[in-house]
């Protein structure tokens, strides 16, 4: 359980990271996003111990503790997974979930990966490896990102951004993960602080079936799903210049009965299907890569310690925070 931070609150979206929004909030909650790449920037880093300070029930004590301890423990760095070529689907999967859950789920309210949405693939795929090589802990939306570029090599696995708009005490709040479509079977990568909100093995029939055991988690936290949002199939090319396509179906849950629901999922699952073997956009050039790819890095970073569906705009009005009310942060 988590209080909200006092204030006059903007609810955003916690995976959309615009252009000049420098500080987000998920469900009531700010982060901020580390705009200037690895290493943090001391104004960055500062910044980041002082939101810990405001939020953190032990507040700037908290701070104190830790930079001020001599003998903090050193953290493993997790081995990015590597396979036999007799492994399985299914248990590779596990292997790359189990590698994201190792980074961590980043408590700091600070992202320490900026990603751009509108970004081409290519230059995503640069951040995925940056993240690789950093092993720094992530959010939700850096794991798509991570899940994209581990299962690359696997072509047989399709992947597609699935995200969620739920409702609790008042806020609304955002959740996004890598859905996975393989051997007729769904499943989901991704990062959460709930365990049941993240991996889901490739054992589901439908895309209906996926959604429905998400909005079944959600349930048993009191959230109630009010939107989903579904892209197209990411391509598997490293190098393509095209943009993932991250709301291709925009479903309003209140407006739609469960059958209703169910046909518009499936009408998107059929559209998926389509699009296999159609060609990508040809890859760019050499300079066109170096110009496209995320920034350069300098020396290393801090220890890890420290035929489209209708869209369906839901015409509500975004309601005002509860600011005296706890919250239930997923």
């Amino acid at each position: 359980m988590i209080r909200a931070t006092v204030g006059s609150v903007e609810e955003r979206d916690e995976e959309q990271e615009d252009e000049g929004d420098e500080e987000l909030r998920d469900g009531g909650v700010p982060f901020f996003v580390n705009r200037a790449g690895l290493p943090v920037e001391e104004e960055t880093w500062e910044r980041m111990w002082r939101h810990v300070a405001r939020t953190h029930p032990g507040g700037e004590a908290v701070g104190r503790e830790i930079r001020g301890a001599a003998d903090l423990p050193k953290i493993p760095i997790p081995s990015v997974p590597t396979y036999q070529p007799t492994t399985s689907v299914p248990q590779r999967l596990e292997a790359i979930q189990k590698y994201i859950r190792d980074l961590q789920y980043n408590h700091t309210g600070t992202q320490f990966f900026e990603i751009k949405k509108s970004r081409p693939l290519t230059a995503l795929m640069d951040i995925a490896k940056e993240m690789t090589r950093e092993a720094l802990p992530i959010k939700c939306l850096e794991a798509v990102i991570l899940g994209i570029y581990l299962t690359n090599n696997m072509p047989g696995v399709e992947r597609f951004p699935l995200s969620f708009k739920t409702q609790f005490s008042g806020n609304h709040f955002h959740h996004i993960v890598l859905g996975v479509h393989s051997g007729g079977r769904f499943g989901a990568l991704g990062m959460s602080r709930r365990d049941d909100l993240m991996f889901k093995p490739l054992e589901f029939r439908t895309l209906g079936d996926l959604v429905r055991e998400f909005e079944g988690a959600y349930r048993g936290y009191w959230h109630t799903l009010r939107k989903v949002k579904i892209g197209q199939y990411v391509s598997h090319d490293l190098h393509s210049v095209e943009q993932i396509e991250w709301k291709h179906s925009i479903l309003d849950v209140d407006k739609l009965t469960k059958e209703e629901l169910r046909k518009e999922l499936e009408r998107h699952a059929r559209d998926m299907r389509l699009k296999i073997g159609k060609p990508d956009h040809p890859s760019p050039t050499k300079d066109r890569r170096n110009s496209v790819g995320s920034p350069l890095r300098t020396q290393g970073s801090p220890m890890r310690r420290v035929g489209r569906i209708e869209r369906r705009p839901s015409g509500e009005k975004k309601p005002p925070a509860d600011m005296n009310g706890y919250q239930i942060r997923v």
